[in-house]
This record gives C-alpha cells, structure tokens and sequence, in this order.
C-alpha cells in the first residue's frame, strides 16, 4: 500500500512539473520575442555539440559578432524623391506621380483636413499608391475631396480613406491601398518609403527600374 501511495504522489507531482514547466516555456518564448534571446541551433540540449555556442538572433534581439549561427537584418532602401512643394498646394490638390519604380502609380493628395500619417503643419498631405488592391483597376482622377476617399473604382466600385490609412469603406477590396512614406523638409515634400505592396508586385523594389532619387 505504501508503495502505490508512493506512487501515485510521484505522478502527481510529475505531471504538476510538466505543466508548470509548459508555463514557463510559454513565457519564456514570450520574452525572447521581446527581448531577443538567442537560440542554440542544432548540437545537445544544451546548446552545444563540439564545444561552441552557435547561436541566431530572435526578432528584436541583437546577434553576438562572430556567432557563426547569427543572421543579420537586411534593409532595403527606398530612392528620396522629391514630389512637392507644400506652399502651392491648395486643399484637394492631387499630384500623380510614379513611386518607387517607374510602374508604380501613385498619387499625393492634399486632404483639407488631419490625416493619419499626414504631413505639414494640418497633417493633411498623404500619398498612396493608385490601384485598387482587388484586381489593380486604376484609381488615377476619381479622389473626392469632399469626402476625403478615392474611388468608387470603375471595375468593381471600391472605395477607400485615404485619411485613416488607405482603408476600405465599401466594396470588393479587402485591402488597405498601401501608403507612400513622405518626409517634408523645409517647404519640399519627398517620397521616402511605402507601406505595404503596391498592387501587382511581389517587391516594390525588385520588379521595375526604380526611380532616380536624390
């Protein structure tokens, strides 16, 4: 009897570790996201097999040099280019022009009113690109300044935001119309950057002959 008392104790306290040791495999996964642990990759468990530590660096984290397990970010410019001048917009101006490839249209537009992302003294000027994230209709020339939208698309009839982000408002789209990162410095507007891909690309960048920044 003592010894199936014993017993049964022990797989009670084993099975309480096991789900206390899941807890803090959960949280331990949750603060290496955030602060970037580094990872053993491959070798024992306790991260080496021949005497050295291979690590690779979690999201967030910063690799240790010479690791040969480290991989480090990439980052991809966008081309500075200049696509206005703030003091001869008048609200409801709209300026079309091709960022960041000559393929890619896109249009800057003077709301009259704060936009998130805006830039200017109103925060009212934003850019995004022109064709419709469902099927890549045209956008170009349908911006409605007393509503602040673009569209309704001519194919399908989407209409988007383009003061809260590019969002859609009605319509098949079920997509943002990814948003042209401006920067104003002094009285000139430039186009610096994108968020997120331009209808009929798989990289902004990779895909057409970028154009000439400066």
């Amino acid at each position: 009897m003592t010894e199936e008392h014993g017993s049964a104790t022990e797989n009670v306290v084993s099975r309480r570790r096991f789900i206390e040791g899941l807890g803090l495999t959960a949280a331990g996964a949750a603060a290496g996201v955030i602060i970037g642990v580094a990872i053993p990759v491959g070798g024992d468990e306790e991260g080496t097999d021949d005497g050295h530590d291979e690590t690779a660096a979690t999201p967030g984290g910063t690799p240790t040099p010479g690791q040969p397990g480290a991989i480090p970010a990439v980052v991809t410019a966008h081309p500075r280019v200049k696509v206005a001048t703030l003091s001869e917009l008048s609200d409801g101006d709209v300026i079309d022009f091709k960022y960041p490839s000559e393929q890619s249209a896109v249009s800057l537009v003077k709301l009259g009113r704060r936009a998130d992302g805006g830039i200017g003294p109103d925060g009212d000027v934003v850019a995004f690109g022109t064709d419709c994230t469902h099927m890549g209709c045209p956008l170009a020339g349908t911006f409605k300044v007393e509503y602040g939208i673009l569209g309704p698309c001519g194919c399908h009839f989407t209409t988007f935001d383009l003061g809260r982000r590019g969002s859609v408002v009605l319509g098949q789209a079920t997509e943002n119309l990814p948003q042209i990162l401006l920067d104003l410095d002094g009285d000139d507007i430039y186009a610096v950057g994108t968020l997120g891909i331009l209808y009929g690309f798989r990289d902004n960048l990779a895909d057409a002959p970028i154009v000439e920044g400066i």
